[in-house]
This record gives structure tokens, C-alpha cells and sequence, in this order.
């Protein structure tokens, strides 16, 4: 489902990924753990062309992302294109990003009925569906700033989940919340994975990457420095760096 291929992305003359190799494949999550700068969530955007990158292919579901390629050239897609190509890809950030003047079931509402052309009876049919399996039924009807912050992340998730996404990315979900709400948005992540959506998860929660990872990639300072099953990465990692960082996590 995708595949990065030498993937090097620069900001100025910093170089934040430096030739990454990564494959998920069709029904699996994975994990990108690391410290702060390391280039998971550069990654992660990557994915879906919310940052460009400057070196190699990066490739979801068999298309190459953002760009068209003739000879050895590769040519940005324009605008209209590249939203096509991300219609793919749901995307849940740290921050809920939710319209603060529409209620919980008018922000799942939105994007199919605006960008799929979905008949407003059918949008809010699967709207309400998707609040439910989120555990958010009775919240319908409530605006953002009414909702826990978990309950927030839950919409999100359910929002993205709106577009039928083929990928979930998911950008350290669970960051912004109070310790106490980790674990509601943890739960429906784990009820999605179980359902056999692809997800890539930035994340600095061990137990749900021991859990539910089918593939856990360290990364550090740009490069894949270990990656291999949560058995072999978290319980027994080979390389110094990795050990570090997991000692000081776990």
C-alpha cells in the first residue's frame, strides 16, 4: 500500500529524511517511533504530499504520489490531481483541526458531501454510522468546543474516515490530550486496525505499538536506524540507538 523509495526531503540545508526505505503492506499497521526531529511526521506528510519531496519515489497503492514521471523527470501534479490522489488518504494530525461553527455530525458531513458530490441524505446517514462506531451517537448534535478533547480526536478520526480512505495516517493522535482521554482514541484506533484498515502511526505509545504494529520502524536523525516486528524492535532491539531511546520510554 506504500512504498518509499530512497525518500530524502531537505528544509533549507537541513536534511530531515536521508534516503528512507519503507513498505506497508495492504492491511497492516505500522508504527514510526523516534525522538523529536527525527523525520517521522516528515514522513508521514510526505505520504500524502503535504510536504514535497526533494529525492527518490514515494509510491500509495501502486501511484506515485504528487508527481507524473517521464524518462528519469518527475513533474508535479497540479492542485486538482494531487487532492484526487489524497481522497485515498485519511489523515488524523495532534491537533483536531475540527470546524469550531459546525456540529460533530456537520464536520463528518462536509468533506463527502463537498468533495465526493454525496447526496446530503447519505452523508449524514454515514455520518451518523461512523459517530457510532467512534462511540459518539449521543454527541451528534454537539460543536467542538462542547467535546473532551478525546472526544474531539474521535470526531476527526471519524471525519477522515468519511472520504473511505484505502490509508490512515495518523500524526502522534494522542499528544494533545490529557492523559486520562489516551485511551478512548487508543480503543478506536485499535477496533480500526482490527477491522484490517492500512495505518501508519506516528506514535510515542509503546503499549499500542506493542499491541496492534504488525511493523515497528525506529527512526533517528533521517535514517531507519531498526525495524522488524514489535517482538524483535521493542523487546529485543540489536542496535545501541534504538536501546537508548526505548529505555528512557518504557
Amino acid at each position: 500500500m506504500v512504498l518509499a523509495d530512497n525518500v530524502g526531503k531537505k528544509f533549507g540545508h537541513h536534511e530531515v529524511l536521508k534516503g528512507v526505505d519503507l513498505s506497508v503492506a495492504k492491511g497492516d499497521v505500522t508504527c514510526l517511533l523516534g525522538p523529536s526531529g527525527s523525520g517521522k511526521s516528515t514522513l508521514l506528510r510526505c505520504i500524502n504530499h503535504l510536504e514535497r519531496i526533494d529525492s527518490g519515489r514515494l509510491y500509495v497503492d501502486g501511484d506515485l504520489v504528487g508527481y507524473r514521471q517521464e524518462g528519469r523527470i518527475l513533474h508535479e501534479l497540479d492542485d486538482r490531481y494531487i487532492a484526487r490522489q489524497r481522497t485515498k488518504i485519511g489523515m488524523v494530525f495532534q491537533r483536531f483541526n475540527l470546524f469550531p461553527h459546525m456540529t460533530a455530525l456537520e464536520n463528518v458531513m462536509e468533506a463527502p458531501r463537498r468533495v465526493l458530490k454525496e447526496p446530503a441524505t447519505e452523508a449524514r446517514r454515514r455520518a451518523t454510522a461512523l459517530l457510532e462506531q467512534v462511540g459518539l451517537a449521543d454527541k451528534a448534535h454537539h460543536f467542538p468546543a462542547q467535546l473532551s478533547g478525546g472526544q474531539q480526536q474521535r470526531v476527526a478520526i471519524a471525519r477522515a474516515l468519511a472520504m473511505k480512505p484505502e490509508l490512515m495516517l495518523f500524526d502522534e493522535p494522542t499528544s494533545a490530550l490529557d492523559p486520562e482521554l489516551v485511551g478512548e482514541v487508543l480503543k478506536v484506533m485499535r477496533e480500526l486496525a482490527a477491522s484490517g484498515m492500512t495505518m501508519v502511526v506516528v506514535t510515542h505509545e509503546m503499549g499500542f505499538a506493542r499491541e496492534a504494529a504488525d511493523q515497528v520502524v525506529f527512526l533517528d536523525n533521517g535514517v531507519i536506524v531498526e525495524q522488524g516486528t514489535p517482538s524483535e524492535v521493542l523487546g529485543n532491539p540489536q542496535h545501541e540507538r534504538t536501546q537508548s531511546f526505548l529505555s528512557r520510554v518504557l
